[in-house]
């Protein structure tokens, strides 16, 4: 497994530069860092429905055969390739035991499935952006093999990112945990109608909302769900939680930035009319009865992103976000 090399490490908006580091200054930083640890074992994932990906797969796995690295290739490869391409396949958990490195081909919903399944085994993952948005993924096909050889080469930028941890108890027994690296939701489920739920931060009452859910966030699903619901964007490198209630019954339900250390309690309310769900990165969902209680805490270890060395986030913001683009002539 790949060494640390924490005096190496490059994280967005260069937070681990000194607060008075002019930012132009700290985004240059990036170029001039000695070469980190190399990566020999790489495994790699997919998201198979996606049409582009039989091209950027062939590419990505000849190339990186011909750079001398062995290949894990996880079953969801598979379907994506001819049979004589792909002669063996192993599970996320062999990929998460034995690899320096995942490279996810895909979205970011095909990200966020890799991340939760490599974090504990603190393998690093690189995205390869064959889906439509693409925050977490930002290595474009069309400049693939070049900044692969660079990051073969040990040419990087390496980025932590904190997730969420989720447990469900229902009388006083939990009934489910998991992790999440954007968002944990309590929402509706099935009813138009709102839910009735109360909030608690490490302890403390703050508020019994009317509203059609409620976004817990890292700085990572900032822009995520919990932007589209009027929430702020949080650098990554914050040690901070977002709470963003999803169409609240009031003006005066406001998101809420807490300290990442934080312990969020939710508790569907038992006069609620509504049906209620637990969703974690809006793949894993859990249905809820009145009264259950969610808690919601910060897990213990980072995921480590790979990105090409020149990273820049607020770059990245710029293109994904459109900010500064001139209006369309009428």
């Amino acid at each position: 497994m790949m060494g640390s090399a924490k005096a190496c490490y490059s994280l967005p908006f260069g937070c681990q530069e000194s607060p008075h580091t002019p930012f132009a200054f700290r985004t240059a930083l990036n170029h001039n860092r000695p070469m980190q640890p190399k990566f020999n074992q790489i495994g790699v994932i997919a998201k198979t429905a996606e049409p582009r990906l039989r091209e950027i797969l062939s590419g990505l796995l000849a190339h990186l055969q011909q750079q001398g690295c062995q290949l894990l290739l996880d079953e969801s490869v598979q379907p994506a390739l001819d049979k004589a391409l792909v002669t063996e396949v192993v599970t996320r958990k062999e990929i998460a035991k034995s690899a320096d490195l995942a490279i996810v081909v895909g979205g970011d919903g095909t990200f966020l499935s890799a991340a939760r399944s490599m974090v504990d085994a603190g393998v690093p993952l690189l995205g390869v952006n064959a889906g439509r948005l693409g925050f977490l993924v930002d290595v474009s096909p069309d400049t693939m093999l070049e900044q692969l050889d660079a990051i073969l080469a040990g040419a990087y930028v390496v980025d932590e990112r904190s997730l969420l941890q989720a447990e469900v108890y229902r009388e006083g027994e939990q009934l489910a945990a998991g992790d999440a690296l954007n968002d944990v939701v309590l929402h509706i489920r099935d009813v138009v109608r709102m839910l009735e739920f109360d909030t608690w931060v490490d302890g403390l009452f703050i508020n019994t909302q009317r509203a059609d859910g409620l976004v817990v966030a890292t700085p990572t699903g900032s822009t995520a769900y919990a932007l589209s619901c009027s929430g702020p964007i949080l650098a990554p490198c914050l040690d901070a939680m977002v709470l963003v209630p999803i169409c609240p019954h009031g003006l005066n339900n406001r998101p809420l930035v807490v300290p990442g250390n934080s312990r969020i309690e939710l508790a569907v309310n038992e006069h609620s009319r509504s049906r209620a769900q637990i969703a974690l990165d809006g793949q894993n969902n859990l249905d809820l009865e009145p009264q259950d209680r969610v808690v919601i805490t910060q897990k213990q270890g980072k995921l480590r992103l790979i990105h090409p060395q020149g990273y820049d986030y607020l770059q990245i913001l710029r293109a994904k976000l459109g900010w500064g683009e001139q209006p369309a002539a009428c």
